[in-house]
């Protein structure tokens, strides 16, 4: 099961709105085949797996134990039911990590392939499993993105300046961010951190793609002019409902609607029903505590540095008890999750 945990995060960015899945199949100790989903539309990683299973090893595939990391699909969508394929294969033992939460899967998937007489054992390394799926389980149950907030803080407590950009991050931690760009589908900030820092927010320091940019500007305080706007990756301004016009915004730039008092949760229902799964905010203190406030967040990554400031934007508060903690050169991380999944 840890060989398909490890195979599933191969995919890390390129399966959204599904989760990362790896299988692994395995007769007498040996594995046979392998794979992981790659890309969302493509085959499922237990497709994956039976293709790889070599010529002269086909006939041992009814008597081997498929391991797979995510209960397997039992609904047509762009591709056939996994629990299908498993059936046909003739295997008779089959091995899960997570329950996949998914509308006409959750649980339904192990019911099918135990009423035909296939054994299934399930919470196999059960956290680590949950983890790999909580993306794809928290967008299908709350309707929302999973929230991951990020932010840099100094030595003695401030997050920036009131008079502009303040960089706190080392090039190690650089990368790291850009990594946690590739991993989500959108990376939301402020209408303040796009005035004063002026970022691209594009992933440019690791391999994948650069995720939707998105600025809530509901007083429209926005230029065309901002670094954010710059190149063809796609931006999200995100207003309240209005009869005034959009403005004149490149062809990437997208304007998308609120109902007036919507809030944070309506903007991340809009989102939602827009197709992203994950966001990344990247915001200044005011945003980054909106989520706070409103306990709309799944993950947190706070990095100190051994900077000070001296004066300046206190950081947010309100972490506690962090999962691992780690250092990039002269940056600590410590790396929380929400204490809804600690039960």
């Amino acid at each position: 099961m840890q060989r398909a945990l490890d195979l599933a995060r191969l995919a890390e960015g390129d399966t959204s709105p599904n989760p990362g899945v790896g299988a692994v199949l395995v007769f007498q100790g040996q594995i046979i085949g392998e794979g992981y989903h790659s890309v969302h539309g493509q085959a499922h990683a237990e497709v994956n797996a039976l293709r790889s299973v070599r010529p002269e090893h086909q006939e041992l595939i009814s008597q081997a134990t498929l391991y797979v990391t995510l209960e397997p699909c039992c609904v047509y969508g762009r591709t056939p039911p996994c629990t299908d394929l498993i059936l046909k294969s003739g295997i008779q033992r089959v091995v899960i990590s997570s329950i996949d939460q998914s509308p006409g899967v959750n649980g339904k998937g192990v019911h099918i392939l135990r009423s035909k007489g296939v054994e299934v054992i399930t919470d196999v390394l059960p956290a680590q499993g949950s983890y790999q799926a909580q993306i794809r389980n928290t967008y299908m149950t709350e309707k929302r993105p999973y929230v991951i907030l990020k932010l840099a803080i100094s030595r003695d407590g401030f997050i920036g300046r009131e008079s502009g950009q303040v960089n706190l991050s080392n090039a190690p931690s650089w990368r790291l961010v850009h990594r946690l760009r590739n991993r989500v589908d959108g990376i939301l900030i402020g209408t303040r951190t796009a005035l004063i820092d002026d970022p691209r927010l594009t992933n440019r320091l690791f391999w994948g793609k650069s995720p939707i940019r998105i600025i809530p500007d509901l007083h429209h305080r926005l230029h065309p002019e901002l670094a954010i706007f710059k190149g063809p990756t796609e931006t999200w301004i995100i207003r309240e409902v209005s009869p005034s016009k959009a403005g004149n915004w490149p062809v990437h730039v997208k304007i998308k609607e609120v109902q007036p008092a919507a809030g944070l949760k309506g903007i991340l229902a809009l989102l939602a029903e827009n197709g992203l799964s994950s966001i990344l905010v990247e915001g200044g203190a005011t945003i980054i505590q909106s989520f706070l406030d409103a306990d709309l967040w799944d993950e947190a990554i706070l990095s100190s540095t051994d900077q000070y400031l001296g004066q300046g934007t206190p950081a947010p508060g309100g972490f506690a008890n962090p999962e691992d903690h780690f250092s990039l050169g002269t940056n600590e991380f410590s790396w929380f999750r929400h204490s809804r999944y600690n039960s």
